[in-house]
This record gives structure tokens, C-alpha cells and sequence, in this order.
């Protein structure tokens, strides 16, 4: 603070890490930094860097969306526990990992597939990151993949529109006028009754006690389980939009405004209705870079003839004038 206040700069990865290695080394009570592989401190200082530039860049209105904080210390338990590789032995096999430091580590999950393309060459490991969420560890891989890209759509020409909701999570339109409907698990309501009672017991345990962490790690899980469902289907959902369409148009919403009205609050979370557009997105255009894969993203009821049919039914088909706008909008 004291360089920034004096230069108008931070300090950035690189000498942040290079006073960390003269510093540790003087200190006795820093001897414990051997434990731990250096991409810990090496990763957090990135990361701090990161959160200081986009800090500035919100400040000065250069970055888009609320304005961003000044960066705060991680506490473990109280953020997301996670650290990342970037350097040493990062390999899987079967049923293991082996991490820098951490050694092998047995996986519930096999590794099989990403094993057997690295052992093609087909494949080539980044990064490793690992992290729990309700007392549970998972490592994932950034990987570098040698794929094929298409030239083209496996359906050129077809368009869907989708509209968000409540009572569905998306109600979709092809270009032929077919409907298709997700309904959604909303799982938050399924699970709002043993939530509560979880909530309930955990709030009566006496603080630091056995018990308060044993239904604190329960409470976990029921939290997980319910992120873990609404993940689920909106990566089977998105998935199966992008890969049958070629351009998908996604209704532009005012979230951030919806969930302050306390009637519908607890329904758009439920869905989870933010990252939708996000997920589009990225696959159509993961899916189909050559092929111009793309999420377009207008107001829906303007292009796919949704507002007239809210009040007088589906269309089987849109009339000539729709139709047209649909084509020039398409282009």
C-alpha cells in the first residue's frame, strides 16, 4: 500500500515472489514454507496480482459489472479452499493422480480417458487445481487437446430461441416452430424442508464443539447436492441446444433487478437462470469455431415471434414477414 500510495503502481508476480524468497530464508519461524510446493506461493501471487489489476480497472470504470473491492485475505474454512499446479509431476493412471508434493492420491473416479489420450499424445497437461467443497477433494486438469474442428455445423441453417422462466427453466422455438421444453429439477424445493432442519440443528450446536463441525459438514453436503443437480441439468440442457443448433438466441434478462422482488427471489435462484447464457456461449463457440458457432443475444420476443404467442398460442409456423425478419436478423 505504501509503493502504491508513493508510485501509483503494485507490485506484481514476479517481485512479490522474488521478496518472498529472500524473506523466507531469514526467518525461522518461515521454515514450514518447505512443506508446500512453491506453485502455492507462486499461484497465490498471481492471483493477487489479477485481483488488483481488475480492482483498478472497476474503480476507473474500465471493467463492466459492479464494482469490485479492494482484494481480501483467503481464510481457510471461510472461501474457497483451492490451490493450483502449474509446475512439477502432474500424471493420471487408472484410478490415481500424482501431484507435485502430494504424491499419488487415490481417485473415486477413474482417469482412464484422459490417460489413455495422454498416452496417444493426443493430450498434454497445463494445470492441476485442487480444491474441496463439503469436506470433499477434487482435482481438476487444465488440458491441451489435439481435436478435429468441423468446417461446418452438422445442422447449417438452424436456429432456436429460448426463453427463460419459472415454471420452466427453458422453453425453446427451432426455426421449423417445434417447442421444446426443459422443466427443470429445481432442486432447492425439493430439498427446502430437510435444508431447514439441517439449518436448524446446526445453529443449535455450541460453537467449536465436535458436534457443530459433524452438522456443519452436513449441511455441506445438502448444499452441494442441490448445486451439484442444478449444474446437471443445465450442462445436459446447453449441451444438447448447442450441439442441434447452429446459432441459439437467449433471452436478455435483468437478474440482477428480478432478484430483489422478494416473490420471486428464491424461484430464479432455484434455476440458476445467470449462467445459461454463459454455458451457450462458450459451447456453441467451443463446439463449432470454424463452423461460426455463436450465441446471439438480442431480445427474444423481438425475433422469434414469442410475444404474440404468450396470449394466442404456439405458432406452427412463423408468418412471412416473421420469417423474414428472422433471416436478415440472422445475418
Amino acid at each position: 500500500m505504501a509503493r502504491y500510495e508513493a508510485e501509483k503502481k503494485w507490485y506484481s508476480a514476479e517481485e512479490l515472489h522474488r521478496l518472498w524468497n529472500a524473506e523466507k530464508k531469514t526467518k525461522p519461524d518461515l521454515a514450514w514454507w518447505q512443506e508446500n510446493s512453491k506453485c502455492v506461493y507462486q499461484e497465490a501471487f498471481r492471483n493477487l496480482e489479477r485481483a488488483l489489476h481488475d480492482f483498478l480497472k472497476s474503480k476507473t470504470g474500465q471493467r463492466k459489472g459492479r464494482q469490485l473491492g479492494f482484494p481480501r485475505s483467503k481464510k481457510k474454512g471461510r472461501c474457497r479452499d483451492s490451490c493450483r499446479f502449474s509446475t512439477g509431476v502432474m500424471r493420471c493412471s487408472g484410478s490415481t493422480v500424482t501431484l507435485p508434493r502430494l504424491g499419488t492420491i487415490r481417485t473415486h473416479e477413474s482417469t482412464e480417458a484422459l490417460a489413455g489420450k495422454i498416452a496417444e499424445g493426443k493430450a498434454r497437461i497445463l494445470s492441476a487445481t485442487v480444491s474441496r467443497t463439503a469436506q470433499r477433494w477434487f482435482v481438476s486438469f487444465a488440458v491441451e487437446v489435439e481435436r478435429e474442428i468441423p468446417d461446418h455445423h452438422r445442422r447449417p441453417q438452424t436456429a432456436v430461441g429460448i426463453d427463460l422462466g419459472v415454471s420452466a427453466l427453458i422453453t425453446a422455438v427451432d426455426h421449423r416452430g417445434r417447442v421444446i421444453r426443459f422443466p427443470g429439477p429445481k432442486p432447492l424445493k425439493a430439498a427446502l424442508r430437510r435444508l431447514c432442519r439441517a439449518s436448524r440443528a446446526h445453529s443449535r450446536k455450541k460453537t467449536g464443539s465436535a458436534n457443530r463441525r459433524k452438522s456443519a459438514r452436513r449441511l455441506a453436503r445438502i448444499h452441494a447436492r442441490i448445486a451439484n443437480c442444478r449444474l446437471d441439468a443445465l450442462h445436459k440442457a446447453t449441451t444438447w441446444l448447442a450441439a442441434r443448433y447452429e446459432t441459439v438466441v437467449v433471452e436478455d434478462l435483468n437478474l440482477a433487478g428480478m432478484v430483489r422482488n422478494r416473490r420471486l427471489a428464491r424461484s430464479l435462484a432455484d434455476q440458476s437462470l445467470g449462467s445459461i447464457r454463459h454455458q451457450l456461449g462458450s459451447k456453441t463457440v467451443a463446439r463449432w469455431p470454424a463452423a461460426g458457432g455463436r450465441a446471439v443475444l438480442p431480445q427474444l420476443q423481438d425475433v422469434l415471434w414469442l410475444r404474440d404467442s404468450e396470449s394466442q398460442g404456439w405458432p406452427s409456423a412463423p408468418s412471412a414477414a416473421r420469417a423474414a425478419a428472422w433471416s436478415s436478423t440472422e445475418t
